[in-house]
């Protein structure tokens, strides 16, 4: 059955906003996006013309959300979702009751449940709905959605999200989202340290790479970051699109939450360590993966 068509605003219009922007606009849905730097909503338009797809930008998040049904956000951290959501003049405030808000930013729990609190008090339903799968996933609309609400908000959010979906699971209320991404960030991380040592350990010892990835991704040892970016570390090739700066900002909303409720994270947080030391080095808009270079080059 088709989703029946919305009127839906996009607010951020980065490498992830962007594409998730457009599968809206290919579903079938009236779409507005906004961006904080205007020429990045004049380029979304163009591409989506060059598709022969109409959408609209917006020069204020009040304009873009104004009469909608369903209004998405992709922005930067807790302080850009309070500064274009929240407060005097957020947008939040100028929708329509009833309408609902998802929130794919990456933020704190406690953000998202005082978005979940601030929406119900306009008579809004909302969603933190995190993902993960990067700016590949946002492209080919393959991304996995952690989601934190009530089911009405989830029966409302679930039919928009599925245009750029593979995979949607309601973790729980308000927060819950953002409490799963925090979770797969920390094992991200982890799986990217053991690749790391595991690639310099295999390039060292002289033996074929290709084949090594061959024997052992067959196995206990595979990933997804083994499967797409183990060659990719070999090469040195880091331009992905998750960049660190943001990685490190989600380590840090992971340490703060599990600080706040008495857990240790001794990993994460030599992990996050060995990030500052590659950011510190110039790969602060490197993708991920680069967590390999803290590691020093092995000499042919």
């Amino acid at each position: 059955m088709s989703t029946p068509a919305l009127k839906v605003a996009f607010l951020g219009l980065g490498v992830m906003g962007a594409p998730m922007a457009g599968h809206l606009a290919r579903a079938g849905h009236s779409v507005t996006g906004y961006n904080r730097t205007a020429v990045k909503s004049a380029q979304w338009r163009e591409r989506l013309a060059g598709e022969g797809l109409d959408v609209a930008s917006a020069a204020t998040p009040i304009e873009a959300v104004t009469n909608c049904d369903v209004v998405l956000a992709c922005l930067g951290n807790d302080d850009d979702v309070r500064s274009v959501l929240l407060g005097e003049g957020g947008a939040l405030a100028a929708m329509k009751r009833g309408a609902t808000f998802v929130d794919h930013t990456t933020v704190s729990p406690a953000l998202a449940r005082e978005l979940a609190e601030a929406a119900a008090s306009h008579g809004l339903n909302c969603v933190d709905a995190p993902v993960s799968g990067g700016q590949a996933g946002a492209e080919n609309g393959k991304l996995a959605i952690m989601c934190g609400g009530s089911e009405d908000a989830m029966a409302a959010a679930t039919p928009v999200m599925q245009a750029y979906a593979a995979r949607i699971v309601h973790v729980g209320p308000a927060g819950a989202g953002q409490a799963c991404k925090a979770v797969n960030q920390v094992c991200i991380a982890g799986v990217l340290a053991g690749l790391s040592e595991g690639v310099r350990l295999a390039q060292a010892s002289g033996v074929d790479t290709d084949k090594v990835l061959e024997a052992i991704s067959g196995g206990a040892a595979q990933s997804w970051q083994m499967e797409n970016r183990w060659q990719t570390m070999v090469k040195g090739e880091f331009d992905f699109g998750f960049a660190i700066d943001w990685m490190r900002k989600d380590l840090a909303i992971a340490m703060g939450e599990a600080k706040d409720i008495g857990v240790s994270l001794p990993v994460t947080a030599l992990v996050d360590q060995f990030y500052a030391q590659v950011q510190a080095a110039g790969g602060a808009r490197q993708d991920t993966s680069a967590l390999i270079r803290h590691l020093p080059e092995v000499k042919s």
